[in-house]
């Protein structure tokens, strides 16, 4: 089984990302787990060595063979042959005369991983495992904004833990899309969440942003999972978020799902 990139490349407009999802832990296929592994590049296989559970090796290996499969669907490049380097908080870029307009962000956690990609546009995406074990409203107490405490704490207790998870993506989607990582504080900026509408954005002034900007889009890939996209919006509109689900090098396994 060998991997290559297509002829001919998907269209990926200004105004649209694409969101690829992947269940890594569902892949058993020995086959395709040794494409995969002959995709990553030096740094990335040691990288992969270095997890000490079996599913986080997995998780490492698929995913980061889900980012160059991905991009080689949009440019003409190998997906052995991407090569990237991060900033100074490790948000990796892509290197090289191709592709450059290309933006990507990956995101995995138990039993999902997912890659955003748009063109020319600053995102980030973020997915996690609401079924994790440990703290999640007292982390909130701690590190979110007080208008983001208040809301969470007046809904009932059954459903403060999935709200919690709804504004944790979105929060880490935004500094994702910032390249800034946890650098920025999360007191500092503030998500209203209302049904039916989309996520808005709030900044501290010492954030020194603009809610008007930045759009951002939710998605529950499963049961227990939560997912959110932050992007800055092109001049004049906004964009539109597919997503889709996929089994790299196997073949699309799921319908898209659209979100205007």
């Amino acid at each position: 089984m060998t991997a290559s990139s297509s002829s001919s490349p998907l269209d990926l407009r200004p105004d649209e990302v694409h969101v690829w999802l992947v269940e890594p832990e569902r892949i058993e296929d020995p086959r395709l787990l040794e494409a995969y592994k002959a995709l990553l590049d030096t740094g990335e296989r040691e990288r992969q060595r270095r997890f000490h559970f079996e599913r986080h090796q997995r998780q490492y290996l698929v995913s980061h063979a889900l980012v160059r499969l991905t991009l080689s669907r949009y440019a003409p490049v190998a997906p052995e042959a991407w090569r990237f380097v991060p900033n100074e908080y490790g948000r990796p870029a892509i290197v090289g005369p191709v592709g450059q307009w290309l933006r990507f962000n990956l995101s995995h956690t138990d039993g999902m991983a997912l890659v955003a990609v748009g063109r020319d546009v600053d995102l980030g995406a973020d997915i996690e495992d609401a079924d994790r074990p440990g703290e999640t409203v007292e982390i909130a107490d701690h590190y979110f904004a007080r208008t983001e405490v208040q809301a969470l704490r007046a809904l009932p207790k059954e459903l403060q833990r999935k709200r919690f998870f709804e504004y944790w993506t979105l929060k880490e989607a935004y500094i994702k899309a910032r390249g800034a990582g946890l650098s920025l504080p999360l007191d500092q900026f503030a998500f209203d969440l209302v049904p039916g509408q989309m996520p808005h954005i709030s900044f501290d002034p010492r954030m020194q942003d603009l809610p008007d900007v930045w759009q951002f889009m939710q998605h529950q890939p499963s049961t227990r999972h939560q997912a959110a996209v932050a992007f800055r919006r092109p001049r004049g509109g906004a964009l539109s978020v597919r997503w889709q689900h996929t089994v790299p090098l196997a073949g699309d396994m799921a319908p898209v799902v659209k979100t205007a």
